[in-house]
């Protein structure tokens, strides 16, 4: 099993950790919780994207994410994001994050250590429904499936690709999670 987080014991864990990654968007590179956390577009207020400047630690306690009522989808670089399936926005931003890497991922983590599994050991389902140990296993099954690459070429294809009738938690619970 790899640790995918900053307390990971191997490094291409701790590399693979939301925290480290960064997001290439037109404004340059931007970090992966700060673009997550300002794209949410809520009843009153957002996309506020000035969070995207922000450390992911200060992004995720902007107190405009609480204050602008229900989260009702995501925007980033001119796409939107719905909030169905639950966690097609962040396994997005994930997989575009690896994605420029996915040759060296697929040698490091499927052929040469052969990982059964991945773990965040920070992951609190009560708290999130996104999980980077999650987004890597996508990353993995899409490469297996060779769709990886067929997925990333838009938001579009992406969400077509991952999109499932299975979404066993219910949408309150979803909305609950996904606005943390």
């Amino acid at each position: 099993m790899l640790e995918i987080s900053t307390k990971s014991d191997v490094v291409v864990g701790q590399h693979l950790s939301a925290f480290h990654l960064k997001i290439q968007s037109k404004a340059g590179p931007l970090p992966l919780e700060s673009v997550y956390q300002g794209s949410k577009v809520f009843e009153q207020g957002g996309p506020y994207t000035d969070i995207y400047d922000f450390d992911a630690r200060t992004a995720k306690r902007d107190g405009r994410l609480r204050d602008s009522g229900r989260l009702i989808r995501f925007e980033f670089d001119g796409h939107s994001f719905p909030l169905v399936p639950p966690t097609v926005f962040y396994d997005w931003l994930y997989l575009t994050a690896i994605y420029p890497h996915r040759e060296w991922l697929k040698e490091r983590i499927i052929v040469q250590e052969r990982f059964a599994g991945f773990t965040d050991i920070e992951f609190n389902p009560s708290k999130s429904i996104n999980c980077q140990a999650r987004s890597c296993a996508l990353f993995v099954a899409l490469i297996e499936r060779e769709l990886l690459d067929e997925a990333m070429t838009s938001p579009e294809v992406f969400i077509k690709t991952v999109k499932t009738e299975d979404h066993s938690s219910t949408a309150k619970e979803n909305e609950n999670r996904l606005a943390l």
